[in-house]
């Protein structure tokens, strides 16, 4: 509510209004109002030498303008009235009350008096946002003036938490007032710009340099962030996917200042690989023996596997192999095999051959003397007396054909007679043990018939045929 205040040669209009932040600011036209403050000021002293002189420059100006005195008089009163001070506009702002006032007075302190606020030693003055003291006088272009009251405030810093009393308008002057250094990487909560008031708490941590180490180079960096990860992602060298950091991301910032940030990647290998597949024998006692029919031909299947490589980097530090996936399963061959005994008539060498089976067998020599035992030999597996026309097979085909007989190109007639190591030609030449056979002769007419041979296996056929010979 508008209120005046009489004070001597004042007169004093205060007027209380909500806020300050629709004030005019603008100071284009302060330049003649600064003029005509210099003149003010110098008008009491000019008064009394012009007074002085008044008398004497009237009587002059009658013998020369021919003014009457009179009227001299009171043209230089009215100069006289318009030399004295004029009433000032100024915007008091205390807190969050503003006050617009018109006064005379020149000096701060003098101001609040006449505006009915009191000030304390601790709290500061403010003119046009400068620091000012209170009993000195205000500049020409004053337009504002703002007080600062002293307030306690807890500063938090890594020493410690402490109070403090200031009259800093902002938090960042509380912290430099205290004489702490403020950095743009430090941590300071709230804001430096916030104004300070009664009962706040400032937290400020500064930063500390740190040394980022990186595949492409070392970078240095400051920050006061609570954490590695928080650290890095504030300097623009965010942990992205699988990358780590040594530290890790979630401890706070190392005390030697090293970090070193590790980029790690993944990629997926596709492995393909063929599956054999099986193959299923059916016996058919409606095709002949040794005779095969492909019911259903095989097909390889196919299998996917994926292996993860991971590196660091860039360098290939481990790599583990994921589920098999079949893309295609193997399809099995199915082949018929006969097992009619069908009896064949050919003629080799003028020889008549009833035969139900032939084959072809790797075939070796042996005599009663020269049969790899260090000594000579007359006995079999049968009891017949070894020499030629006896021959040895495998022991189990022996089971099934001893005593058949079996007609050999090149050789003769001979029967199966006696057990041989077929194992042994199957480890050293990897020749099955069931396509070999030891032909049998004399010691005096011993014939070298090493080598592939036709077996012709005469008829009548044993009563079990081997399941090799199916």
């Amino acid at each position: 509510m508008p209120r005046a205040i009489a004070r001597g040669r004042t007169n004093t209009t205060v007027q209380k209004i909500p806020t300050h932040k629709d004030l005019d600011y603008n100071l284009s036209m302060q330049r003649p109002r600064q003029l005509f403050l210099h003149f003010i000021y110098l008008a009491p002293l000019l008064t009394r030498y012009v007074s002085r002189l008044a008398f004497y420059v009237s009587g002059l100006t009658f013998h020369i303008f021919r003014i009457p005195h009179s009227a001299f008089l009171l043209l230089l009163a009215l100069f006289l009235a318009s030399c004295q001070p004029q009433p000032v506009a100024l915007t008091v702002i205390d807190g969050n009350q503003v006050y617009s006032v018109s006064t005379t007075a020149n000096i701060p302190i003098e101001i609040l008096a006449e505006t009915g606020i009191a000030i304390t030693p601790s709290d500061r003055l403010l003119v046009n946002g400068n620091p000012a003291p209170p009993d000195q006088p205000l500049p020409p272009i004053a337009r504002h003036l703002q007080i600062c009251r002293a307030v306690e405030v807890t500063l938090v810093t890594p020493e410690g938490k402490r109070p403090i009393v200031t009259s800093a308008p902002t938090v960042g002057m509380v912290l430099h007032e205290a004489g702490y250094q403020l950095f743009a990487a430090d941590f300071l909560d709230p804001p430096a710009q916030t104004p300070v008031y009664e009962g706040m708490t400032i937290t400020w941590r500064p930063a500390q340099e740190l040394t980022v180490v990186t595949s492409s180079g070392d970078v240095r960096i400051r920050s006061s962030a609570g954490s590695v990860g928080a650290a890095l992602a504030g300097a623009g060298i965010p942990l992205i996917g699988l990358d780590r950091s040594l530290p890790a991301e979630s401890e706070p910032l190392p005390e030697d200042g090293l970090v070193r940030v590790v980029h790690v990647r993944e990629a997926l290998e596709i492995i393909q690989k063929s599956i054999p597949y099986e193959t299923q024998t059916v016996a058919s006692p409606e095709v002949a023996l040794g005779e095969q029919k492909i019911l259903q031909a095989g097909q390889e299947g196919l299998a996917m596997t994926r292996v993860r490589i991971r590196y660091e980097d860039e360098q290939e530090v481990a790599r583990s192999t994921e589920a098999e996936s079949v893309v295609r399963p193997p399809q099995t061959r199915i082949v018929q095999t006969g097992t009619k005994i069908v009896v064949s008539t050919e003629t080799l060498g003028g020889e008549t051959l009833n035969y139900w089976y032939v084959m072809q067998m790797y075939a070796t020599v042996y005599s009663p003397c020269n049969s790899g035992t260090g000594g000579c030999s007359y006995g079999t597996a049968s009891g017949l007396r070894a020499g030629k026309g006896v021959v040895a097979v495998d022991p189990s085909l022996y089971n099934y054909l001893q005593g058949q007989r079996i007609y050999v190109p090149g050789y003769g007639y001979a029967v199966i007679g006696d057990v041989g190591g077929g194992y042994i030609i199957e480890q050293n030449l990897g020749i099955s043990r069931y396509r070999w056979i030891d032909l049998g002769f004399d010691d005096d007419n011993l014939v070298d018939m090493t080598g592939w041979v036709t077996v012709y296996f005469l008829a009548p056929a044993p009563a079990s045929i081997p399941p090799v010979l199916q």
